[in-house]
């Protein structure tokens, strides 16, 4: 790959990126469709994930293997089940494009955790980049007319889990980049068991609670569940492809489409428009994101 220019090297991984960015950034939609016929996101997620899981160790059975042998997947495990868990909850409560744009303050948390895991160097441009992220966080976190001098702050349970999701999903790239050797089939259903496990034993814990309500079964749920297993079984497939060979940092800004791809069916589907100071903070981060679409791949 180091033979060829940058822009032809990494542009099937980019795509690839791109297009699980596009299943994530949709995703709220089948899940407030559930949510509304009684299934929360967290049992949303366990069963997705769990049938998708399930399918891949049907069509790749020696997949199955590694992620008994290879405890370094369990952390591959731990972080996607936690963003899964962590996403998926938040969209179903709080504003889409909110919610997003705290999960997308990535880079910073890929600056650091690259640097801890892969010894990924900091760079004056990389420091640059997280300044804009945290300055676009401060907006869109920062209250508007009911209390303009609190801090900006995570103030609803939808903003904070948005931004752990965010701290998890970095990490969950960084261990992907780590053990690309594993095999896609391999990291992928350490994902999917993930998060089938997390999700499901965080709506377990808190079910009959007025968070989590226990599942009342409707005739939509099938169809629908069947539907996204297949959808997140290429998309995450396709992140395995893309995050295995493109550096950690410059996976986390591809994956920033997200934000658009969410606010586009946000504003179409759910007709939320986002106030101009959540727009702003919004335009910062995509900003800070851009800004290292050329920067050149590191050595390690």
């Amino acid at each position: 790959m180091n033979a060829l220019p940058v822009s032809v090297a990494w542009s099937l991984p980019a795509l690839a990126l791109v297009l699980n960015a596009l299943a994530w950034g949709v995703s709220w939609w089948p899940l407030r469709f559930l949510e509304r016929h009684g299934l929360h996101a967290l049992w949303t997620s366990a069963m997705v994930f769990g049938l998708a899981a399930l399918m891949l160790a049907l069509l790749q059975p020696r997949a199955l293997m590694p992620l008994f042998r290879s405890p370094a997947l369990w952390g591959v495990m731990f972080a996607a089940g936690a963003t899964t868990a962590t996403f998926n909850w938040a969209v179903t409560l709080g504003d889409v494009v909110r919610v997003v744009l705290l999960f997308y303050l990535m880079p910073l948390w890929t600056m650091v955790l690259a640097r801890w895991i892969l010894r990924e160097p900091w760079t004056p441009a990389a420091w640059g980049r997280v300044a804009m992220s945290l300055g676009g966080a401060l907006l869109v976190l920062w209250p508007q007319a009911q209390d303009p001098f609190s801090w900006p702050i995570p103030h609803t349970l939808a903003d904070a889990l948005g931004i752990a999701g965010g701290i998890f999903f970095a990490l969950n790239n960084v261990l992907l980049r780590r053990e690309a050797a594993q095999g896609a089939a391999s990291c992928a259903l350490a994902m999917f068991v993930g998060g089938a496990l997390i999700a499901g034993l965080c709506g377990w814990s808190l079910s009959g609670t007025s968070l989590v309500p226990w599942p009342a079964p409707q005739g939509p749920w099938l169809v629908t569940i069947v539907g996204m297993s297949l959808v997140f079984l290429i998309s995450n497939l396709a992140l395995q492809y893309g995050a295995s060979r493109l550096p950690a940092n410059i996976t986390a800004i591809i994956m920033m489409s997200e934000v658009l791809f969410a606010a586009l069916s946000a504003s179409w589907i759910a007709r939320e428009v986002p106030s101009p100071q959540v727009l702003a903070g919004g335009a910062l981060i995509l900003l800070a994101g851009l800004s290292a679409l050329g920067t050149p791949p590191q050595s390690h």
